[in-house]
């Protein structure tokens, strides 16, 4: 009778971890196979489009066959550059705050509101306030206010990043043990000099996979852009003027009357998919080497 009962007992588990096996693989495929589809059309659609031509050259002129994107390229690497020194100090910072010096104060529980409104803001509505924020004043002795820039545009970007990066910062750093603070606060260790070369160290990973995770957000935004960087067919570097970016190239070719634009708005697609993905994967790479682990 034992042995039965035992046997149904064994009989049940196999089966309930089978069925649970089951259900988590078919999750995983479910969330991979979305992006997996994604980038098999954008390979289909844009890799014939992709060559010199390109990476090289800025648009033509409507109508005309040929051109490329390099203008848009660079702009948008000029963009994502201003908004990570924007975003990622003030939102590691803030996250520093909530988790070490702020814990239950009105403060912290303001900032950490605020943050979690600004996760949810749609991202046009970022850009119409950087837009009254910046580009419709006309403050003569304010330099990049008064019209459509980069650094407008890199602003805008900034601020979407910094919400993100706050509440990871802050969730990576309370799940560094208490141990680990009191065991430098006992060896004499000053408090700010603990929190930024032991604990922040500690939770780097995460803090660095929670930067990432912003930047990939921001890299393919094009609405907030509209309001800001405004764009420029031509090649610009100048943070004070209007800067083409790859997104926002994409949406003006992708909603235009030509062929040759939809063929490049595939490309360019393509292209903006492959350099975030590049650059999280580089981040991951290192963060798993140990060159950038808490622990090294």
């Amino acid at each position: 009778m034992n042995t039965g009962a035992q046997t149904i007992r064994t009989g049940v588990r196999d089966w309930a971890d089978r069925t649970v096996t089951f259900l988590a693989i078919a999750a995983t495929v479910i969330v991979i196979a979305p992006l997996l589809a994604i980038f098999a059309y954008l390979l289909f659609k844009g890799a014939a489009s992709l060559n010199l031509d390109f990476f090289t050259k800025i648009p033509l002129p409507p109508g005309e066959s040929g051109g490329g994107m390099a203008n848009a390229i660079l702009g948008s690497g000029i963009l994502l550059g201003i908004a990570s020194v924007i975003g990622v100090p003030i939102g590691i910072g803030s996250g520093i705050f909530l988790a070490e010096f702020g814990r239950g104060t009105r403060l912290a529980n303001a900032v950490r509101f605020t943050a979690d409104v600004l996760n949810g803001v749609p991202s046009i509505v970022m850009g119409v306030a950087t837009y009254a924020l910046v580009v419709s004043p006309h403050i003569k002795w304010l330099p990049f206010v008064g019209h459509f820039s980069a650094m407008a545009g890199g602003i805008a970007l900034g601020i979407m990043m910094i919400p993100t990066i706050t509440r990871t910062t802050e969730e990576m750093l309370l799940m560094v043990p208490n141990a680990v603070r009191e065991a430098a606060l006992g060896l004499g260790v000053p408090n700010w000099r603990s929190v930024l070369s032991i604990t922040v160290r500690t939770a780097s990973p995460g803090i660095i996979t929670g930067c990432m995770l912003a930047f990939a957000r921001v890299a393919g935004e094009t609405a907030p852009l509209i309001f800001t960087a405004f764009g420029n067919n031509f090649w610009s570097t100048n943070l004070n003027e209007p800067i083409e970016a790859l997104p926002l190239q994409i949406w003006v070719y992708a909603t235009g009357p030509y062929e040759e634009w939809h063929r490049l708005a595939w490309a360019g697609s393509l292209v903006l998919i492959v350099l975030i993905v590049f650059a999280v994967s580089l981040v991951r790479f290192v963060t798993s080497r140990g060159v950038l682990k808490g622990n090294s």
